[in-house]
This record gives C-alpha cells, sequence and structure tokens, in this order.
C-alpha cells in the first residue's frame, strides 16, 4: 500500500523544485514566441491565454483573423475549438450524474434503444463511459466520413443507424482508438436524458453559470460573429482562407465556437474541481464526479524517449491524461479544416494554457504549449519551435516523396501507353452499407468519381497499376487523394471497390479504409 505521507513530500518537493528553477516567460516573451512560430509555421492568427493560481496572467491575440479581411485577432476572437468540445459533453453527463438521471456505466441502449454495433455483444454491454473512451473496437476514426467533409447529407438518425455497419478492428474495450461518433452518441444521451436539446443543455448549464457570453456551441448560434476567424490551410503550397467545415449534426463531438478569454473561465472551473465563482462558492459538479473525468480509462501506450520524462498516458472522460516531470496533465487538441486549438493543464501549480490557431498545424500550437511548459517546468536551452519545425519538414518530405512517386508512375504510364485506358470496364454505381452510393462515371473522355452522400468528394481518377486508380479530389484543401482499387469478379469485371490515402499526412477523419463498395448498377 502507498503510504500518503511519501506521496505528499513528493508532490511538496516536486512543486518546490519548480518555484526553485523555473523562470515562466513573460508576456513579452510569449509575445516574441507566438510571432516567431506564425512565422515559422505560416499561421494567419493566433490567440493565447495562461492562467496561473486561478487568474489569467496572459490573454492576446496575435495576427489576423483573415487572410480575405486582415483584421487582427484579439483575446476575443472566436475559433472553433473542436475536440476540446467533448469535455464540456463529458461535464453535461456528469451534471446528469450528480442529478441522479444516469450513471456512467449504465447501458447505451437503455437510452437510445435502437443503438446497434456490429457485434451483438458489444451492443449489449455497451455503456456510457465506452461512449467518452475511446475504447469501442471501432478503428481510428471510423465512420467519420459521415460527418467530413460537411457537405454529407447524414443525419444524426442515419448515423446512429449506420452503426451497425461498421466493423470492429480490435476487441471491445481492449485497444484506444480515438472516435467522434461515439461522442456524437454521447449527446443524444444528454438529449434523451435532460428533455433539452444538446447545445441548449451546454447553454445553460455550462455557458452561462460561468458567463462565458462569447461563446456558443455551435457556429451558427453566435450571438456576434463580428469577431470569429475564418480556416486556413495550405492549397498548392499557398495558405489560403478555405471552406468553413463542419457538420452540426457533430456538434456533441467538435462543434463549440470560443475565445482564449471565455475558455481560461473553463479551465479555470475544471482547476477548481468543478467550483467557479467569485468566491468558489457554486459548483457544475460535485468533486466526486469531476475527479472521475480525470481517472485514467483506457490505456494510451508511451513508447521511447519522451518530450517530459512520461511514463503512463491514457484517456479520461473527455480528456487526454499523463505525467509530465512527475505532475498530472489533462489535456486535448482539437482540429477541424483549417483550424487546430490545444487546451493544457497543470492542476498541481494551477497552471493552464490554451493555444487556438486559425491554420492546421499542429507543431504550431504544440511549440508555444511546450515552450511555456518548459519555463514552469525549470527545462531551458529548447528550442520547441526548431524541434517541431523540423519534425514537421522530416514528415512533409516523407509524404510528398510517397505522393510525387505515385504521380510521376502515373504520368509514365500515360506516356506509355499512350491510349486510353477502356473506362467503361469501371463505369457504374457502387455502394456502402454506411457511406451509400458513389458513381464511377466517364465525363468528357475522363473518369470521375462522385459520392451522392457526400458531394464534396468529387474528383478525375487517374489510372495507376493493375486495377488501381487514383482520384484527385476538386477540392484541393482537403489533402486527401486516394487509392481506389477495383476488386474483380471471377469474369474478370470489376464489382466492388476498395479505398485507402495514398499521404500518410491525410487527416484520420477520411476513413476510406473503411469503406468495402459493392457494384449495384
Amino acid at each position: 500500500m502507498k503510504n500518503p505521507k511519501v506521496l505528499l513530500l513528493f508532490l511538496v518537493f516536486s512543486i518546490l523544485t519548480v518555484k526553485l528553477f523555473s523562470q515562466p516567460l513573460t508576456s513579452d516573451q510569449i509575445d516574441a514566441l507566438v510571432k516567431r512560430t506564425m512565422k515559422t509555421f505560416d499561421v494567419p492568427g493566433i490567440a493565447v491565454a495562461v492562467v496561473k493560481d486561478g487568474k489569467i496572467i496572459h490573454e492576446k491575440g496575435y495576427g489576423v483573423r483573415s487572410l480575405n479581411t486582415m483584421q487582427k485577432v484579439d483575446e476575443h476572437t472566436l475559433f472553433g475549438i473542436a475536440s476540446n468540445s467533448k469535455a464540456f459533453t463529458v461535464m453535461a453527463l456528469g451534471i446528469l450524474v450528480d442529478e441522479g438521471k444516469l450513471k456512467w456505466d449504465d447501458r447505451v441502449t437503455d437510452y437510445i434503444p435502437e443503438f446497434k454495433l456490429y457485434s451483438p455483444y458489444v451492443t449489449e454491454n455497451f455503456t456510457i463511459r465506452d461512449l467518452l473512451t475511446h475504447r469501442s473496437g471501432l478503428g481510428l476514426g471510423a465512420g467519420d466520413l459521415m460527418i467530413w467533409p460537411d457537405s454529407s447529407t447524414f443525419t444524426l438518425k442515419d448515423i446512429i443507424h449506420n452503426l451497425r455497419f461498421l466493423k470492429q478492428a480490435s476487441d471491445f474495450r481492449t485497444k484506444y482508438d480515438y472516435d467522434n461518433l461515439m461522442y456524437i452518441v454521447a449527446g443524444e444521451v444528454v438529449a434523451r436524458v435532460s428533455g433539452m436539446k444538446w447545445e441548449d443543455f451546454i447553454q445553460k448549464k455550462i455557458m452561462d453559470p460561468l458567463k462565458m457570453t462569447e461563446s456558443a456551441p455551435n457556429y451558427n448560434l453566435l450571438k456576434d460573429k463580428s469577431n470569429v476567424i475564418d480556416p486556413h490551410a495550405p492549397v498548392n503550397g499557398k495558405v489560403q482562407v478555405i471552406h468553413r467545415d463542419w457538420k452540426y449534426v457533430a456538434d456533441a463531438a467538435g462543434g463549440i465556437y470560443s475565445s482564449v478569454h471565455d475558455m481560461s473561465k473553463w479551465i479555470i472551473m475544471q482547476m477548481n474541481n468543478g467550483k467557479y465563482g467569485d468566491d468558489l462558492s457554486k459548483r457544475l459538479v460535485s468533486e466526486k464526479t469531476h475527479e472521475e473525468m480525470w481517472t485514467p480509462q483506457t490505456i494510451i501506450p508511451v513508447h521511447g524517449e519522451t518530450t517530459y520524462n512520461t511514463h503512463f498516458a491514457s484517456y479520461g472522460l473527455g480528456w487526454f491524461l499523463s505525467d509530465e516531470n512527475g505532475f498530472k496533465v489533462p489535456t486535448h487538441t482539437g482540429g477541424l479544416a483549417g483550424i487546430v486549438t490545444q487546451v493544457t493543464l497543470v492542476p498541481e501549480i494551477k497552471l493552464g494554457i490554451i493555444v487556438f490557431t486559425n491554420q492546421q498545424s499542429g507543431a504550431a500550437f504544440t511549440a508555444i504549449t511546450n515552450s511555456i511548459k518548459d519555463s514552469y517546468y525549470g527545462i531551458k536551452k529548447v528550442d520547441r519551435v526548431k524541434q517541431y519545425h523540423d519534425i514537421v519538414m522530416q514528415r512533409e518530405a516523407s509524404a510528398k516523396k510517397i505522393t510525387d512517386k505515385i504521380w510521376s508512375d502515373i504520368n509514365t504510364e500515360m506516356q506509355k501507353t499512350k491510349s486510353a485506358t477502356d473506362f467503361n470496364l469501371y463505369t457504374g454505381t457502387f455502394t456502402d452499407p454506411w457511406f451509400g452510393d458513389v458513381t464511377v462515371s466517364e465525363k468528357n473522355g475522363k473518369l470521375w468519381f462522385d459520392s451522392k452522400n457526400s458531394p464534396r468528394l468529387t474528383g478525375q481518377m487517374f489510372y495507376y497499376k493493375g486495377n488501381t486508380f487514383i482520384v484527385k479530389w476538386n477540392d484541393r484543401s482537403m489533402d486527401a487523394d486516394a487509392y481506389v482499387m477495383f476488386n474483380l469478379d471471377y469474369e474478370g469485371k470489376p464489382d466492388g471497390i476498395k479505398m485507402k490515402p495514398i499521404s500518410p499526412l491525410t487527416d484520420f477523419s477520411f476513413d476510406f479504409q473503411d469503406l468495402s463498395f459493392k457494384r449495384t448498377e
């Protein structure tokens, strides 16, 4: 049994060590750090807030909200916080737990009878806790093409129904694989138990009490859109404004818009274990319920050398959890097309860091967050901006080598054959059980791919090798070109399609690998 006195002495020693050796970055130093980061990673706009001992000690915007308008970012500028919304969904469920309206280990089918997964056993035993902990057995991002990109026609009813067609990639509760769709279901549990829409519950039960007056559960519900960023991404090598991509049916997984000023109120409440208000006399959730959110639920393997001597990592309820230099660190990131965010807490030293960006460079927020943490941890002379820039350059070069080779092979094949491929063999309608129909057709002598339920997934197909083509999406901001491999029947005619992304940098939500099409026409 652990000796509580020894643990207390260790904690006191750790905190005293941090105080002795740390030299927290000043606001001027954070300014310089962020400006260098923006230049290095080509990010138009960033907002940063640092909370220490229950008070905001730095909050500021940098750069511009949009390359189209060139209006400035400030601490009140609104960003899509993406998957940082998941902790709000968990908080909503925690409020219902405290009200005695549900338990974490209640079965999902008790509240959503039509909920059904591929395995009857998994369906029968799937709990509210399982919705929140990425241990369903589904693969990484399974089914995300129903919500990403946002042109898809899938409704909440469709998404819940189609879960039954997504096959298990691992055994139930044995492996961590990040999942968005289960948080959509969790949002529906909130709605059915409370009798309120998820967005109304979030607004009235969380945002209003915390006086998050600038925020809203989704973009459309923002009362004032005069200070909102545009998303940006590299398109053909140049960063530019791209489509604001989000499907509102998935708000419980990633729909909230907020500012670093408002999110500071959120993390101050978190670091006070659910208490808020000027004298901390009010509570959103009980201490027991809050503790459950920051209790490891699903193991995430830790391999090799780590940034902060991390030995253990896990997912709690809506939060990633790990040890860093002896401290427990709850954190989460969020990513939408053209927007990425990070929220990091070190509760034992009452430190919170929020970094929002309007360009999809996760390395940028990581460089800023870790540089600030370094200053509190007493870590010196580590250039995080250069470190993560070097990693990005290496990964991009590796991915480019793969994609350049593919397009080179395609061009060589086109010159070698000097004749058009017989497209008639491949044209037709193909259907996947959960994604629906796609058509492969000939248009002006070119083979074309079109999705019925996700119209932005449209593009020309180029012959690659054997029975494999590459589809090049019209929307170049997606960076998600994919293999399209035709399966052959016994007569050698294409009767099915398999797909997967060609670049290792393609966002996992383009889960083409989970599709299995059969020819219907």
